[in-house]
């Protein structure tokens, strides 16, 4: 089995914050995005992971750090790590593409800017399983048509007219990706552009009227981190969910002096607390120090210095340094407040 994760764009809807770190990157309740959400499939699909191919943009955002931290994922994950470039942003088809080399056999594609919660057997009979999630308000995502068998006969984006509840979440499994390569090549071919890119909705609905079958497969929970508010909603939700497993989300090393940790919260390897009340549903990342601050439903990221400070629905980035009475804020790397 592989995994394919195109992750090439910069994630403006999350600025300040990816002006120096790429999204799938952004830590969740401690761990980046793109890290989780690997993760969280490999244990879906419950079988050895051979390759995980990461299709990453330019070097100089892209850099050799990032490519270190995905080829120790795959790594830790059994897998090997194959690096891919997408040199223009042209659609999600041309990034897949990008990785032309990689895909054969069977695969999982994965979009790096959501999480998901997820317990099911994975449908290997039909051709393709597309993951999806019941939503309240279709009109505003893209979602799957079911024919009388169940099985998946269109793709429609935004419907003004209900179609169903089923939203897609970016989750693919094929059971021979090739196929799938196969299509977007003549995509690509023949210049077939949808919203000014390359989609891979174009090379789906070419395998559908071929015949192919496609399949559903539901999400018990999906999270999405397009942009800070719901970061950091993402945030609570996989804090909820971490302290019901069991995890250990506070670290042995931080160090505490008059201070309060309302559960749940994630808090890193060398944090100092001093007068502060954290929690609940905030993670804070290894070697920040925190003193005469309240902080609740927010998330701090490294080395960061916060004093003074009530903070609510915040998100504040690395090595910053924040001194001040403001409430709701979102401050990137770097920053200083004082």
């Amino acid at each position: 089995m592989k995994i394919i994760v195109p992750m090439a764009g910069r994630g403006s809807r999350l600025r300040p914050h990816t002006l120096t770190v790429p999204k799938p990157l952004i830590p969740v309740a401690g761990k980046p995005i793109v890290h989780r959400l690997v993760s969280d499939i490999a244990k879906v699909l419950g079988e050895p992971i051979d390759e995980i191919a990461f299709v990453l943009g330019d070097p100089a955002f892209f850099g050799e750090d990032v490519v270190s931290s995905l080829t120790k994922l795959a790594e830790e994950l059994g897998a090997k790590a194959s690096i891919y470039r997408q040199d223009q942003p042209l659609g999600t088809g041309h990034a897949i593409m990008c990785a032309a080399a990689s895909l054969s056999g069977p695969a999982v594609i994965a979009y790096a800017d959501t999480l998901i919660r997820a317990d099911f057997n994975l449908d290997k009979e039909a051709d393709a399983v597309i993951w999806v999630k019941q939503v309240e308000q279709p009109e505003a995502y893209g979602v799957v048509k079911l024919n009388e068998n169940k099985h998946i006969v269109e793709l429609v984006e935004k419907p003004q007219k209900f179609v169903s509840d089923q939203a897609v979440i970016g989750i693919y499994y094929f059971k021979d990706v090739a196929v799938l390569k196969n299509e977007l090549q003549y995509v690509l071919d023949n210049n077939i552009i949808n919203g000014g890119e390359y989609q891979i909705n174009d090379g789906i609905k070419r395998m559908m009227s071929n015949g192919k079958v496609f399949v559903t497969g539901q999400v018990d929970e999906w999270m999405d981190c397009g942009n800070k508010n719901v970061t950091v909603e993402t945030n609570t939700r996989m804090l909820g969910f971490l302290q019901n497993d069991g995890e250990q989300l506070v670290s042995d090393q931080v160090e505490q002096e008059n201070s309060t940790i309302i559960s749940p919260c994630y808090i890193g390897e060398g944090v100092t607390l001093k007068n502060a009340t954290i929690g609940p549903n905030v993670s804070i990342g290894n070697g920040c120090v925190i003193e005469n601050t309240a902080i609740k439903n927010s998330l701090v990221q490294t080395k960061t210095v916060i004093k003074n400070a009530n903070l609510d629905n915040a998100m504040i980035g690395n090595n910053a340094v924040y001194d001040g009475n403001f409430t709701t804020v979102s401050i990137g790397d770097y920053s200083i407040l004082e």
